[in-house]
């Protein structure tokens, strides 16, 4: 798990600090309903999961999708402030497969189309807590060659909604050390081994319909010197951080094909250091669309 903070100077020199998720839009590929095979043993899921992300990744770089992100500071009743932040990017895949002994790859990539009501300026700056034009792909701890970084524990069948699903639990098979970078205007810290997930899944297309990740518990993590401001804190807990990611079928045409992809993504953080800071992280997706070999955009049949 990894969050970004934000450091500002308040009254008495004391650090204020603000943390969001890293901010990353996950893309999973579903089967055409017409093509849907019949349920599969259930004492294979782990394996059908990681067959259905390669193949995903071997196909993501057709798609792309606008990606709405709106940062909102909360009251301690997580309500919001007032202090809201939005931004509009285009977002795509890229994926680079395993050669020569070296692990795939695969991140997001984003391009700023707007901030607020107007259009994105060349000389645009990303704000500490904004997405990074370029961050990880979350579904590749399922592929083959990370899988044994996380332990797997398979729960049985439960619900999404009105759908089937079948369900399973994951979390880091080692816990090390948070690995703190930046700066002391910002901040970005990584907690390896102190979250923990469910994911949901179709049990006949072996598609993701969400994935959940949370923070195991209030956790410390020590500032380098380096990073610390005079009179600030010298360790930031971090108590909560949530992530829900939520998947609906996008219908395409020429070739028809109906893929699940990611339509919303909540995100809630709560730390304390010098006081208590509180985020809530939306983002949503829309106006999917496809390229084919012949270079068309074909743009998804749903309502927006």
């Amino acid at each position: 798990m990894r969050v970004r903070l934000r450091a500002s100077e308040a009254s008495g020199g004391r650090c204020v600090v603000m943390m969001a998720l890293a901010l990353v839009a996950v893309l999973a590929l579903g089967t055409p309903a017409a093509q849907s095979p019949g349920p599969a043993p259930y004492d294979g899921t782990i394996e059908r999961v990681t067959r259905y992300v390669e193949q995903y990744y071997s196909r993501a770089q057709s798609l792309i999708a606008e990606e709405t992100v709106t940062l909102q500071h909360l009251r301690p009743d997580l309500g919001p402030d007032g202090r809201t932040r939005r931004l509009l990017y285009e977002l795509r895949v890229e994926w680079t497969p395993a050669s020569d002994g070296g692990e795939p790859r695969a991140t997001v990539v984003r391009q700023l189309l707007r901030v607020g009501s107007r259009p994105a300026r060349p000389n645009d700056k990303p704000e500490c807590l904004d997405p990074r034009a370029t961050s990880p792909e979350p579904l590749a701890f399922l592929l083959r060659e990370q899988r044994d970084k996380f332990r797997f524990s398979t729960l049985g069948r439960g619900r999404i909604g009105r759908r089937d699903a079948l369900m399973f639990d994951f979390r880091p098979s080692v816990e090390r050390p948070p690995v703190v970078t930046g700066d002391k205007t910002c901040i970005s810290m990584d907690l390896p081994g102190r979250s923990r997930g469910r994911v949901w899944v179709d049990p006949h297309t072996d598609a993701i319909l969400r994935l959940d990740e949370s923070l195991v518990g209030p956790t410390d993590v020590p500032i380098p010197r380096a990073l610390q401001s005079p009179g600030g804190s010298l360790y930031i807990t971090v108590d909560r951080s949530d992530t829900t990611t939520q998947y609906q079928p996008i219908v395409f045409n020429d070739p028809e094909e109906t893929l699940m992809l990611p339509s919303r993504i909540d995100s809630v953080s709560v730390i304390r250091a010098s006081g208590v800071q509180r985020l809530r992280v939306t983002q949503e997706f829309r106006n999917y669309r496809r390229f084919l070999t012949d270079s068309r955009i074909v743009p998804d049949a749903l309502p927006q």
